[in-house]
């Protein structure tokens, strides 16, 4: 089986390195945007017409949600239009497509976890370009899986995490929102989840959410990768948080679909964490 991964230069494209190390069965082409720019049609019409892919996970994303404000061009070029070109290669040459999505298609209004069924309506650029994603494959594709995930941080590129243990590492005090709340994920999580998905050969196509079990605030998150290495810093919750991106204040998927689908186990958020740090260590 010979998979490709696009975006492998990026946090879950590493993890996905990380993965895939345990799958000797598996074959995989990791890919990052010097070897294939996801933005050129031609580019990628011509890397499939050179090769047999059973699935292609898609990795690579426009992810700075300030920026994308500013630089929408960009978001939609790689987010949009990318997925696009990718969903019609995959759409020739027979190949099944794994994109991963992302919490911020909702506004962030509802009460509760948020199910695959429920109305999207994306409240800055970042989510517009991604959920303009989904449709492009939801309208070319048949056999694909779109998975959407939440918060995601790891070892790896630039997250959350990283940053509050940089600036904890300095001894820098902090102060974090208590306005939002989601499901922190592990981004290690996430890709060992897509290819379980992969091996489970099941073909139940559609849209899925992925996240780490529990929910919190930044604050919450910030004060636990804090005390999990017993940085004697101050974290003081708060609730002024300027930004230029409007960003949701429920971003909590519910997972209940994949878990059934795929017969997945997924981690508390607070476990994870704690099992990256002490892998860290």
């Amino acid at each position: 089986m010979k998979i490709l991964v696009t975006g492998s230069a990026g946090q879950l494209g590493q993890c996905l390195q990380v993965a895939a190390k345990k799958y000797t069965a598996l074959n995989f082409c990791f890919t990052d945007s010097n070897e294939l720019n996801i933005a050129s049609a031609e580019a990628i019409q011509s890397y499939f017409e050179k090769h047999n892919f059973d699935y292609c996970i898609n990795a690579a994303a426009y992810t700075n949600v300030e920026q994308a404000e500013t630089d929408q061009n960009k978001a939609f070029l790689i987010n949009a239009e990318g997925v696009k070109h990718l969903a019609e290669a995959c759409q020739k040459h027979q190949t099944k497509l794994i994109h991963i999505s992302t919490d911020y298609v909702f506004d962030g209004e509802k009460k509760s976890a948020y199910t695959e069924e429920d109305q999207v309506y994306p409240i800055n650029v970042y989510g517009a370009s991604k959920l303009k994603g989904e449709q492009y494959i939801q309208e070319i594709l048949k056999e694909y899986y779109i998975v959407r995930t939440s918060w995601l941080y790891s070892q790896f590129g630039h997250n959350f995490f990283k940053t509050i243990s940089q600036k904890a590492a300095s001894g820098e005090s902090l102060k974090i929102t208590t306005q939002q709340k989601g499901n922190p994920t592990n981004a290690n999580d996430l890709a060992a989840a897509v290819l379980q998905i992969i091996l489970s050969q099941k073909k139940n196509y559609g849209i899925y959410h992925y996240s780490n079990l529990g929910e919190a605030t930044w604050y919450d998150f910030a004060k636990a990768i804090v005390d999990r290495q017993d940085k004697k810093i101050i974290v003081q919750a708060s609730n002024a948080y300027k930004t230029k991106a409007k960003r949701p204040v429920n971003s909590c998927l519910d997972k209940g679909k994949i878990i059934k689908t795929f017969d997945l186990t997924i981690p508390q958020w607070e476990a994870s964490l704690t099992n990256l740090i002490n892998n860290e260590d």
